[in-house]
């Protein structure tokens, strides 16, 4: 006699897992990344070296992605997600062990290691679509990306009590929120490894199985995700449209404490415009998993894109006003929400079911690189043509995501039923 299994209840429970998890990892990753870049400018000699930090760590997100995602396919998330958790711990680890060696380049290395707890974070949202009814799908991939507010706001707020903690373990200066970090990464190691039962992901093909649903060998690799995406045009503008919104969001993002504080805004003012932006990233983000899974996943992501050019019109327009650079800010980090949910929705549905880990870990780090691509190529044009013009520059990549979306998805994917 075959067994009844509560989907529903077992997809809560897997929502409380992964949020819960989300929380500890952005505590601790929000904690150390705001200070990596004072750590590489101290340790490196100079101001230049300080944004190398950032830099390393969305790098280790993208390095980590395709391996987290082929290992989730082989050995399920529960023990992807834990392993991401512990890579990142170790890489907590070893940039207090570089700080007091004074080691740039093991800094350097550890900041990467240490970007394996974004990868984490970025796959969680997929974990949290494996069990998700069709027409939920959406939001509940969007209530494990609301979960990240909570580490994102408090994360900078452990500075603080991390240099107490630090002073009392007799540690250098500075690296005390590393080693919060590193406690968190492991408490979110172990609740993945003991509470993320049954996993999701093995959950989801048996699933799929009984409903007489044929699952061919899955395809791994990065070549199989490029043949995979070449072969489904919605697949690949999901991807598309994921990678350019990302790059879009952190070439302004990026750019605008540089450009307020060359002209003159205080640190506080600088740290609150950023913070209003990032609460603009998340807080709103089952708002738009709602919509995504009301009017359709084309339609929000274009919702995001229409949201990211008003913002990028209102810091051409008046790229001198604080109040306008700041309402910009957070209607950009508005537009990545809407269009990372709805895009990350679309993507998980586009692919066969035994494919999506290899797809999935394919678009993290093509994320991530076009973040790292973006916030790169950012700098050199606002050091040529100024921040007003950075943000026109930045119109071509929405445009793009609004043109493929239209011409590709629009009407490829059938409109949600009420």
């Amino acid at each position: 006699m075959t067994a009844i299994v509560d989907y529903p209840a077992l997809q809560r429970h897997t929502l409380r897992i992964l949020s819960t998890g989300q929380v500890l990892g952005g505590l601790g990753m929000g904690a150390a990344f705001s200070l990596g870049s004072l750590l590489a400018a101290d340790i490196g000699g100079s101001p230049a070296y300080a944004g190398l930090s950032a830099t390393m760590s969305t790098l280790g997100a993208a390095v980590f992605a395709i391996p987290l995602a082929r290992f989730a396919g082989r050995f399920g998330r529960r023990f992807a997600l834990s392993l991401g958790a512990t890579i990142a711990l170790v890489g907590a680890i070893s940039v207090v062990i570089a700080t007091a060696a004074h080691n740039f380049p093991v800094l350097l290395v550890s900041m990467l290691v240490l970007g394996a707890g974004s990868a984490v974070n970025l796959q969680t949202r997929f974990a949290a679509a494996d069990l998700a009814e069709p027409r939920r799908r959406a939001r509940d991939l969007s209530l494990v990306v609301w979960a990240t507010t909570i580490g994102v706001v408090a994360g900078p707020n452990l500075v603080g009590p991390g240099d107490s903690f630090g002073e009392t373990l007799g540690l250098p200066p500075l690296t005390g929120a590393f080693a919060l970090a590193a406690i968190a990464q492991l408490l979110a190691a172990i609740l993945y490894l003991t509470s993320l039962r049954p996993d999701p992901l093995f959950l989801a093909r048996a699933r799929y199985s009984d409903a007489g649903i044929v699952q061919l060998p899955a395809k791994r690799g990065f070549g199989a995700a490029v043949r995979i995406l070449a072969a489904n045009p919605v697949a690949a503008v999901a991807v598309f449209s994921l990678a350019f919104s990302h790059a879009t969001m952190v070439a302004v993002m990026a750019m605008t404490p540089v450009h307020l504080a060359l002209h003159g805004v205080i640190i506080p003012l600088i740290g609150l415009t950023i913070s209003l932006h990032t609460a603009g990233m998340y807080a709103l983000s089952p708002v738009f998993g709602w919509l995504a899974d009301r009017l359709g996943r084309p339609t929000v992501i274009l919702m995001g894109q229409a949201i990211f050019m008003a913002s990028l019109i209102v810091n051409w327009s008046a790229p001198d006003s604080v109040p306008a650079v700041t309402v910009a800010l957070v209607l950009l980090g508005l537009g990545w929400s809407a269009s990372t949910v709805a895009g990350s929705a679309l993507l998980t549905e586009s692919v066969e079911p035994q494919d999506r880990t290899t797809v999935q870990g394919f678009s993290d780090t093509v994320m991530s690189l076009a973040g790292a691509g973006g916030g790169a190529l950012a700098g050199v044009v606002l050091a040529a043509v100024g921040y007003g013009m950075l943000n026109v520059t930045s119109m071509a990549l929405v445009i793009a995501v609004t043109l493929a979306v239209i011409l590709v998805a629009w009407r490829r994917v059938p409109s949600p039923t009420a």
